[in-house]
């Protein structure tokens, strides 16, 4: 990777989350600031949940910072935090992207969903008609239920927190009747998607039995690093075809672009 020139002009943009050393962003997004001609920077900033209220209060003085991008865990609180979201924001209840808004406050988005479902299709999978079962109602699963179900799929929605994942059906059930549910347990679908942080860490539990799976099932894990999750292996030694994380984060690139007004 070329060196970052940092000068007293740069801009800067931030990775808020509780770990980072996950985080891809970095890696994607400088080198668009460079092909653009942009004096900017993204670098990770880890922060603990207690934390973040204090820290978000606290950026808004920051008069070089144009924008901050959120990962796990803090997609939810960050929704809260923010001054104004986008509708799809606060239909799903979280943001992943805040910009700063004219006043100083912050403007919040999520591109978890449209992401997700770009990457779908890129790798030749409709979402339109499909049945799918979603592991996880944080921050990034409901980002991806909200575009899935935008996209026409039919949607089971599965969390070890099974009062969150009814919250959340219940929630969005009005806006596509008869096209969500909640489920105590993964069930037969064409897809099978974690959303969960299930797999960042070696010892970390599988989300969900790919051997459950009917034969053909198409097993998604938003997880970026590793690439290769336990999921995604054990999937795949079953005979399932997999999706890796990353291209949800790639496809997202040019959504930030006009969100941030990079040109």
């Amino acid at each position: 990777m070329d060196a970052v020139h940092i000068t007293g002009t740069t801009r800067l943009y931030a990775v808020l989350g509780d770990p980072v050393r996950q985080v891809r962003a970095p890696a994607l997004l400088n080198p668009v600031f460079a092909r653009l001609g942009r004096d900017a920077v993204l670098v990770p900033v880890q922060v603990r949940p207690d934390g973040l209220p204090e820290l978000i209060r606290s950026l808004t003085a920051v008069g070089n910072l144009d924008g901050l991008l959120v990962t796990v865990p803090h997609k939810q609180a960050c929704r809260r935090l923010a001054d104004s979201v986008t509708d799809a924001a606060a239909l799903s209840g979280s943001v992943n992207a805040l910009r700063r808004r004219p006043d100083g406050g912050w403007e919040g988005a999520n591109f978890d969903g449209e992401g997700f479902v770009r990457a779908l299709r890129a790798a030749g999978h409709e979402p339109r008609g499909t049945t799918v079962c979603l592991a996880g109602a944080g921050g990034a699963g409901s980002a991806i239920a909200v575009s899935l179900l935008r996209a026409g799929a039919h949607l089971t929605l599965w969390d070890a927190d099974a009062d969150r994942a009814s919250a959340l059906a219940a929630r969005l059930a009005p806006h596509f009747p008869d096209r969500i549910t909640a489920a105590s347990r993964h069930v037969d679908a064409d897809l099978a998607v974690n959303a969960t942080p299930m797999g960042l860490r070696p010892d970390d539990p599988l989300p969900f039995d790919p051997a459950a799976l009917k034969s053909g099932t198409t097993v998604a894990d938003i997880i970026m690093k590793p690439r290769e999750t336990a999921l995604l292996r054990v999937a795949a030694g079953a005979g399932l075809p997999v999706l890796y994380g990353e291209p949800m984060l790639a496809e997202q690139i040019a959504l930030y672009q006009e969100f941030f007004q990079l040109g």
